[in-house]
């Protein structure tokens, strides 16, 4: 069994009993309400019984009831069509989500593998400037025995000069002794 609350309220200077699941709060809320409400028909029309004023406030109340269920109703209608736009806009974050954290992770991929070509290019690097420095260090070498081959072969083209020379005079000395 729910607690149900009593309350005395006092509505055109008249107390009623209420009872009711609410808040005694909530209870006097409603019951200053159709107060100030009766209150402003009587104050257009004095002469009114209280039990004419009491259906008339019922009637006022009930009017404004309906056109605010009227009007929920239409907000209802009208908010259904930003709800489903609000439902698909959460998939297409979540869908979007899901995909920047996949791209995420093939970021992470593309970082290491992009790390380790610029490791493995740093490697090659120096062996490039390893064999740059032993092509230069072949290139003198070559240079020098260049030089020495000219030198020999400007060795022996005066060898062989001198012994062309030593050749004629030898033949001449030849030709002498005979």
């Amino acid at each position: 069994m729910t607690d149900k609350n009593k309350v005395i309220v006092r509505i055109n200077g008249q107390d009623y009993t209420v009872i009711g699941k609410e808040s005694e709060d909530y209870i006097h809320l409603i019951a200053e309400y159709v107060d100030s409400i009766m209150k402003e028909i009587i104050s257009q029309n004095s002469k009114l019984r209280q039990s004419m004023a009491g259906v008339l406030t019922a009637f006022t109340i009930a009017d404004k009831l309906y056109k605010n269920d009227k009007e929920l109703e239409e907000l209802k209608k009208e908010i259904k069509v930003p709800l489903n736009e609000l439902d698909s806009a959460k998939k297409q974050l979540e869908y979007n989500s899901e995909e920047i954290t996949k791209l995420i992770e093939q970021n992470k991929y593309y970082i290491q593998s992009s790390d380790d070509l610029k490791k493995e290019n740093d490697k090659y690097q120096k062996k490039c400037k390893q064999q740059d420095e032993t092509i230069k260090l072949k290139e003198a070498e070559l240079e020098s025995c260049h030089e020495k081959i000219n030198q020999l072969q400007n060795k022996l083209f005066e060898n062989h000069v001198e012994m062309l020379q030593t050749k004629k005079e030898l033949e001449e000395f030849k030709k002498l002794y005979e």
